[in-house]
């Protein structure tokens, strides 16, 4: 089954009666007004507020395809299961309904639908901690709903009770994990067993101890999860039930279409099958070849998460999402030279990326962009990594002795990964210390991680007083900037945290000291005017008909709500917002500087 139609028939499912969901479309891989994360890397992220009490505009049954990205699953792309860019088929419930309709639902469209074979399906649940108990109602509703289907479900047999660490969702991981505001819950998981298919060689695995959902080793794939999202963490650390009790269904896309083929390599399926085969074509190298697999499914993900990124308009950089998007196609140019022995150039990488917008051909989204477009975005960084590669080795052949610090220093300078460096020095004789490597790596990945926890400052799950304000200036920032500088500003991206607000626009050149501070007096003034902000929900052509500003190239749903700030401006946004402006403060623009071509950012606060 093609992953198209994989996709046409959820969205078909949970729209149909008497299952009624609304379609939304899927957010932008860079997340609006939201510092908790650099990309969005789930379903539920677009919708936290609406999962915190806040109404949706379509009602309280939702159900969408959202394409995600997850950066901390790079270095583990290179088997057949990891991907970096991947998309989420998500059905909610904002306190509709629950376990007893979400799970029967899970599985009638698995194994009806996707004609999957519920012999072949397990399942897992949350085991309980000292603070929410064992989810024994979904372990009861899992035997009936196997019961009906004619199998005998037991606890440790076919269904399986975890701890937090396995069955306990939130973003940012189990209970003892989570910032303050964020909401999680308990979840169900739903496992493809792929083990009847597996070779002789490759079961012999499995013989020492008998094989369970968790095992690892590759013969279960979770393919589908229910979460409960039933509860938020509060400042003092404790777990406190929401208001309202919600279900936050996710499952891949590309492990669906992997469990409909019966073959556990996702890279085989037709979301990535021309791809890989543009370039087997560009390399002749072929993928059937195992020591070629690593590095032309590097080169598959990468690229097609480049191109994903690129359309949206996120450019190369130093910082944030346009330092992973440089990452990103730094690794794809090492593999693709490490299977040519050849400087990669544009002529190369063009085809790949057109593989990869003709494998989305049944989407949205590429609707607004093509290749010509991606192609001047990610063309400059891959012609000048290419020239730094060229120069890093040479430099790796003027080494007498590698040290595992050197290699890591390598990998950090250059973007040479540890089998590459490794491999140039086996020619010579010479092994690497791994253990001195892993060892810089570690501290690398630390400092990521600590970095990371800083960004989890704020966020749409924020709804402090001075996040508010925040999103509101913003509103303020970007209609003086089309007043002062008499163009038609559009809005390019945004980032809130606590302190400060980041806004990216449209604009080819820098502004001067005085266009900065005429837009700082005028946001300024219109703060003290105290002008009331409302807000209406309508449909999209409707909203475009008021005068409504819109972000280009987003995807909206039907209705859609539309802030007023009375007499000034009017923009489609999810909000929140102060009720007047004069509860902002004083507005300071910090810094103006260019963000990529033809556009601009401003770096501005508010203080009290």
């Amino acid at each position: 089954m093609i992953a198209n139609e994989i996709r046409k028939k959820f969205i078909s499912f949970f729209t149909a009666s008497p299952r009624n969901h609304q379609e939304i479309p899927s957010a932008s891989l860079i997340p609006e007004n939201d510092p908790s994360s650099l990309f969005t890397s789930s379903g539920m992220q677009p919708l936290i507020t609406n999962l915190l009490g806040e109404k949706h505009p379509l009602g309280t049954r939702l159900v969408d395809s959202q394409k995600c990205f997850r950066s901390q699953d790079i270095e583990e792309v290179g088997d057949n299961s990891h991907t970096t860019f991947f998309e989420m088929l998500g059905n909610w419930s904002l306190g509709d309904y629950f376990k007893k309709e979400q799970l029967p639902w899970n599985f009638k469209f698995l194994t009806e639908e996707l004609k999957l074979d519920p012999k072949r399906l397990y399942v897992t649940v949350f085991e309980g901690n000292p603070s929410v108990p064992k989810d024994t109602v979904s372990i009861e509703i899992w035997k009936e709903i196997f019961a009906g289907a004619g199998i005998r479900a037991l606890e440790g047999e076919r269904i399986f009770a975890y701890p937090a660490q396995k069955n306990w969702w939130s973003r940012s991981g189990e209970p003892e994990k989570m910032p303050p505001g964020e909401p999680g819950g308990p979840d169900s998981e739903v496992f493809f067993d792929f083990g009847e298919k597996l070779h002789l060689h490759e079961r012999s695995i499995y013989a020492k101890e008998k094989c369970h959902p968790n095992c690892g080793g590759g013969r279960f794939m979770e393919i589908a999860n229910s979460v409960f999202m039933q509860y938020q963490k509060m400042p003092d650390g404790m777990l406190k039930e929401l208001p309202q009790k919600n279900v936050d269904f996710g499952g891949g896309l590309e492990r669906m279409a992997a469990a409909t083929n019966d073959n556990p390599d996702i890279f085989q399926t037709d979301l990535f099958s021309e791809i890989i085969a543009t370039i087997e074509k560009v390399t002749g190298k072929e993928y059937s070849n195992e020591s070629n697999k690593p590095a032309i499914r590097i080169i598959a993900d990468h690229l097609k998460a480049a191109t994903f990124m690129a359309a949206e308009g996120l450019e190369p950089g130093n910082k944030q999402q346009g330092y992973v998007l440089r990452r990103l196609l730094r690794r794809a140019t090492v593999k693709l030279r490490f299977l040519t022995n050849t400087s990669p150039d544009m002529e190369q990488f063009q085809p790949i990326v057109e593989s990869v917008l003709h494998a989305y051909k049944g989407t949205t989204y590429f609707d607004k962009v093509n290749s010509q477009a991606i192609e001047k975005i990610i063309g400059p960084e891959l012609l000048k990594f290419t020239k730094s590669l060229d120069k890093g080795l040479k430099e790796v052949q003027k080494i007498s002795q590698i040290s595992g610090k050197i290699a890591f220093d390598l990998y950090q300078t250059f973007g040479f990964p540890l089998e590459i460096t490794a491999e140039l020095f086996a020619q010579k004789g010479q092994q690497i210390d791994r253990q001195q490597f892993e060892a810089e790596f570690r501290k690398h990945q630390e400092l990521s991680r600590t970095t990371a926890k800083g960004v989890f400052k704020g966020g749409l799950a924020d709804h402090s007083e001075k996040t508010t304000a925040l999103h509101t200036a913003t509103h303020l920032l970007q209609q003086a900037l089309k007043n002062i500088l008499n163009y038609a500003v559009r809005q390019k991206g945004s980032h809130i945290t606590a302190e400060r607000l980041r806004f990216d626009f449209s604009y080819p050149q820098k502004l001067t000291p005085e266009k900065l501070q005429k837009v700082e007096a005028l946001v300024n003034q219109k703060i003290k005017e105290n002008l009331p902000v409302t807000m209406e929900i309508m449909t999209l052509n409707e909203a475009i008909k008021s005068g409504a500003s819109t972000v280009p190239g987003a995807h909206y749903p039907e209705k859609v709500k539309v802030y007023t700030i009375q007499g000034f401006s009017k923009e489609v946004c999810g909000g929140p917002h102060a009720d007047f402006t004069g509860r902002l403060g004083s507005f300071k623009i910090i810094k103006e500087e260019a963000a990529g071509t033809e556009n601009r950012r401003i770096y501005a606060s508010l203080t009290s």
